[in-house]
């Protein structure tokens, strides 16, 4: 196998050293940063296959960092590893929403380091892989946190499509407007009820389906939902009902994916995008 390249984001300089050493003693070639301002340059430069980064640096803040790194499609799919002597579990959950593939605290082993290193590369090969084919189920908990988390993971996949940035950008927007609908409508908010998201990938097309345990509904009839023939008309019926300001989501997704359709029972939805490549349009909504 040949050398990997690391970047090394450590303010420290004997951490960094000390890191850039262990990286050696696996053949991989280390890259050492000192700062957060040199990051994205560095990136762009030395095109790494993995990124150690401190939290606590002195100039940018780590979690900053990797938020931009994993907006940016060109390093989106680049594992980051925060490390840091943060230890609570709410900054390990902050590392999560922005994205980074594993968190190690310090002090930790050289045995400990190659553990959690080789845990992100296969995480970049399997992403790498299932993004270009076949399906795969995703289960989570009711809760919006979660779908943002599974919908920043879809968007890794969608990086190696052909679906352009404003084609993922619209069906980003599109799964988390169903899914939010799925938790708040069709499971009543229950946390402990489980959504299914299930990506599949097609020759001309990529397909999302959400599917929650709630009891369905008509989508052909929701009075407190815009419809396309008056779109705010609803909005009496929210504010009689006493229900938040909305009802928007179904109109919304539905102009953001090619096809959009229920299943007959009403808890099932299937979002599909066709990449632009292929020359083909959307088809109406069917069964």
């Amino acid at each position: 196998m040949s050398p990997r390249t690391v970047l090394i984001v450590e303010d420290e300089r004997d951490a960094n050293d000390l890191m850039a050493e262990l990286v050696r003693a696996r053949n991989d070639r280390p890259v050492q940063v000192l700062d957060g301002a040199s990051v994205l340059d560095a990136v762009d430069e030395h095109d790494p296959d993995l990124i150690l980064l401190d939290v606590m640096l002195p100039d940018v803040d780590g979690y900053e960092i990797c938020a931009r790194l994993k907006r940016r499609r060109a390093t989106n799919l680049i594992p980051i590893i925060m490390v840091t002597a943060l230890q609570t579990e709410n900054n390990r959950v902050r590392g999560v929403r922005v994205g980074a593939n594993e968190y190690l605290t310090k002090p930790f082993t050289p045995t400990q380091l190659f553990e959690t290193m080789d845990r992100a590369l296969a995480w970049r090969e399997r992403h790498k892989t299932l993004g270009t084919a076949g399906e795969i189920h995703f289960d989570i908990r009711s809760e919006t946190d979660y779908l943002a988390e599974l919908n920043d993971m879809l968007t890794d996949l969608y990086e190696h499509t052909p679906l352009t940035e404003r084609q993922i950008k619209d069906l980003k927007q599109a799964v988390m407007e169903m899914g939010s609908n799925a938790i708040e409508w069709g499971h009543r908010k229950d946390a402990e009820l489980m959504l299914r998201i299930t990506y599949r990938i097609e020759p001309d097309h990529v397909t999302l389906i959400i599917l929650d345990q709630g009891p369905g509904f008509d989508p052909r009839d929701v009075p407190h939902a815009a419809q396309a023939d008056d779109p705010i008309a609803h909005l009496d019926v929210r504010n009689e009902l006493g229900i938040r300001e909305g009802g928007f989501g179904i109109m919304l997704a539905r102009g953001l994916v090619d096809e959009f359709r229920y299943n007959d029972k009403g808890n099932e939805v299937t979002l599909v995008k066709r990449f632009e490549s292929t020359g083909a349009v959307g088809l109406p909504e069917g069964d």
